[in-house]
């Protein structure tokens, strides 16, 4: 149990109120809820049995069948008041810490991967080739430039970089606390688990977390669940290991500036401090990917100190002619729609008619997609015609 990490308490705890919830349970089945093996649910069980907390119902096969006595389920109710924590058992601080380290992201990178990661956008070599240094750095990515430009679409992908797993906790516990890190809607588990791995630690896909003008102060620090009686992980520590996305940045609820200055340390140190509300605070590793997008010219954003921890700026400016050309044939061909060279450059002039190149990589998409409806409203296939383009630009274009 020492060398496992465990706290014996704690465990205690989690058979007791899984009991509790079961009313009859097995050995067996504790071990699989609480992902401990057999021997330490055995030493459990005789301190319980010891103790008069527990009855034997009876034996199913070498397994025991017990519930609890009335001692018990007082105690056990006693302590699901305080913690209704029954998920697996969490491990230690340091080694959740020690397995972040481990694990970080060392990504063998070229323009030709690069290719295939942003297989689906149309991307020019010179962008490919300031992607893959902020990449391999696996530090911090600022996206910047005019909107509509795939900013967002470049961030999202990146998560297609990572081909390994890693492991997770459910759970760790610090001065008896208790804090849930899986997530099962931003973990995504891996179905072939390996074999002789300690339990309460599951193999997932490296996370990707992307958040946008919904972002709090709350979401950075740990969330204590009154109800429930034990700590959330923030998205911070959610993301270890992987990618966190800070999108429309600068339009977010929290500050621009609050959040600067709460990460300034992180970003630069990579540790973060999160506190207790017993007001312990401990270091965690901050061991991640961070990539903010943003519309806004980000010396209004930031200050010098902060933009100077940031190493990777990256314009994503407006597109050329024939990268606009290569998108509106990509995006035709994705909607089936006949992709005619003469009518796209009718669009391009027709987006861009002073020529001061204002060509964004958003109109051909949101264009087909017009044409696709106009094309379902009179019950016909899509075409790209120019009379039909018009149309288009008539309705996604503000009149003065």
């Amino acid at each position: 149990m020492d060398d496992a990490g465990l706290n014996q308490n704690l465990l205690i705890d989690l058979m007791m109120k899984l009991t509790l919830l079961d009313g009859v349970t097995t050995l067996s089945r504790l071990s699989s809820q609480m992902k401990v093996g057999m021997p330490i649910l055995d030493q459990l069980f005789r301190y319980v049995r010891r103790e008069q907390l527990c009855e034997v119902k009876g034996m199913i096969g070498n397994d025991y069948e017990l519930t609890l006595s009335a001692a018990g389920r007082k105690s056990a109710q006693d302590r699901y008041a305080i913690n209704q924590y029954i998920g697996p058992a969490p491990v230690k601080l340091n080694d959740y810490c020690q397995a972040v380290k481990d694990q970080s992201a060392h990504q063998t990178i070229n323009r030709a991967t690069l290719q295939e990661v942003f297989f689906d956008l149309v991307l020019p070599d010179a962008m490919l080739d300031q992607l893959g240094p902020a990449i391999i750095s696996g530090t911090t990515l600022f996206l910047y430039g005019p909107t509509g430009n795939g900013k967002t679409s470049i961030a999202e992908r990146l998560v297609r970089i990572y081909k390994d797993f890693i492991y997770i906790p459910y759970a760790i516990e610090i001065e008896g606390q208790i804090i849930n890190i899986f997530d099962s809607v931003v973990h995504q588990e891996v179905e072939a688990q390996e074999e002789d791995v300690d339990p309460r630690w599951i193999l997932c896909r490296r996370p990707c977390i992307a958040v946008g003008g919904e972002l709090v102060p709350e979401m950075l620090e740990l969330r204590f669940e009154e109800v429930l009686g034990f700590y959330s992980a923030p998205l911070q520590m959610k993301a270890n290991n992987g990618l966190l996305i800070i999108d429309d940045f600068g339009r977010q609820m929290i500050n621009p500036r609050d959040l600067l200055n709460r990460w300034i340390v992180p970003l630069d140190r990579r540790v973060d401090f999160l506190s207790l509300r017993t007001g312990v605070k401990f270091p965690i590793p901050f061991e991640m990917l961070v990539v903010f997008s943003t519309n806004l010219d980000p010396r209004q954003l930031a200050d010098e100190a902060f933009l100077r921890r940031i190493q990777n700026k990256i314009k994503v400016d407006t597109i050329s002619p024939e990268i606009f050309d290569g998108i509106m044939e990509r995006v035709c061909s994705d909607h089936d729609v006949p992709f005619d060279a003469e009518v796209a450059a009718f669009l391009r002039q027709r987006c861009n008619p002073d020529g001061k190149g204002v060509l964004r990589a958003c109109y051909p998409r949101d264009i087909v997609k017009i044409l696709l409806t106009i094309a379902d409203y009179e019950n016909r296939e899509p075409r790209l015609s120019n009379q039909d383009v018009e149309r288009a630009l008539n309705l996604y274009f503000a009149k003065s």
